[in-house]
């Protein structure tokens, strides 16, 4: 069983950064933030694989976010700068036990339990 918790959430300007964390418990291998915006779907924004050899973003983040994780913290990190309105939602961290990475939301099996972003104009 694998249990995440998340951190870092909070309100922010437009142009500002946030840094998101997540801390893990149990064996996972791939991992991801997605996040779910009001009356939308939850929709993945990065990915890692398990050595961090591979991400992968979502077009709308890449250039502005970055993903790592540091495996002998069990911890993963997503690094949110240039924040856009468009950016609020609620940010979930997510294990996949697959190699390589996972980049569709359905290869995720767990999932903490979220912290907010909110980005005001």
């Amino acid at each position: 069983q694998v249990q995440l918790v998340e951190s870092g959430g909070g309100l922010v300007q437009a142009g500002g950064s946030l840094r998101l964390s997540c801390a893990a418990s149990g064996r996972t291998y791939a991992m991801g933030w997605l996040r779910q915006a009001p009356g939308k779907e939850r929709e993945i924004v990065a990915a890692i694989s398990w050595s961090a050899s591979t991400t992968y973003y979502e077009d709308s983040v890449k250039g502005r976010f970055t993903i790592s994780r540091d495996n002998a913290k069990s911890a993963v990190y997503l690094q949110m700068n240039s924040l856009k309105p468009e950016d609020t939602a609620v940010y979930y961290c997510a294990a996949a036990t697959v190699q390589g990475i996972a980049t569709m939301r359905r290869e995720y099996a767990y999932w903490g339990q979220g912290t907010q972003v909110t980005v005001s104009a």
